[in-house]
């Protein structure tokens, strides 16, 4: 999987009939495998034949075939999500049988292909790479420093008060840490160094 990942910057819906069986993609954003569960049990219709499901979060992932023959539906639906470089998304794709059996081929290809279209039609937005960096300021420059992190959409995890200042940790997007790097350099008059934690 590559850098430039996607989520959905909202939930998004598709339909599909193929074969008298009626197919319903429901994807959302999802942060953790709690949130996947809850969307799960929220969009799954308990009338329905099958709801099977993937979910891809960093480089954790599951997927359920919920009935149908083992790797015909979820593994279709988690490629379609890694097909389109997306994180933090499910997608569960409900069917209700119409009497025509699709085979193997043709279960891949309506599982994997309503969820592809699902996800080729919803809202995306980039998914920001946070970065946590560390660095120590006297208690005189701290207030400032507080005050420009917003603008480098920075969140402070935590101070360690000392004698003199305050060792400071924060998360930002990685493309903000050399403008910090500079703000902090400004600051501090170059006293200061900023060291991105591991």
């Amino acid at each position: 999987m590559s850098a430039a990942l996607c989520t959905l910057a909202a939930p998004a819906r598709l339909a599909q009939d193929m074969r008298k069986s009626r197919f319903v993609a429901n994807a959302a954003n999802v942060a953790t495998p709690e949130a996947a569960e809850q969307f799960l049990h929220r969009v799954a219709d308990a009338s329905a034949t099958h709801n099977c499901w993937a979910w891809r979060i960093g480089q954790r992932y599951r997927f359920s075939d919920d009935g149908e023959p083992s790797g015909t539906a979820g593994k279709p639906i988690l490629q379609a999500l890694d097909g389109q470089q997306l994180d933090q998304v499910m997608v569960v794709v409900t069917r209700w049988f119409g009497g025509i059996k699709l085979g193997a081929g043709g279960l891949m290809r309506a599982y994997g292909g309503c969820a592809a279209e699902c996800l080729r039609q919803a809202a995306k937005v980039p998914l920001l790479q946070l970065v946590e960096v560390e660095f120590q300021v006297d208690f005189a420059e701290l207030a400032l420093l507080r005050a420009r992190l917003r603008t480098l959409d920075a969140a402070i995890d935590g101070e360690d008060f000392a004698d003199t200042g305050a060792r400071v940790r924060v998360s930002l997007p990685s493309d903000n840490v050399e403008p910090l790097r500079r703000l902090i350099a400004d600051i501090t008059r170059g006293r200061a160094a900023l060291r991105v934690r591991a």
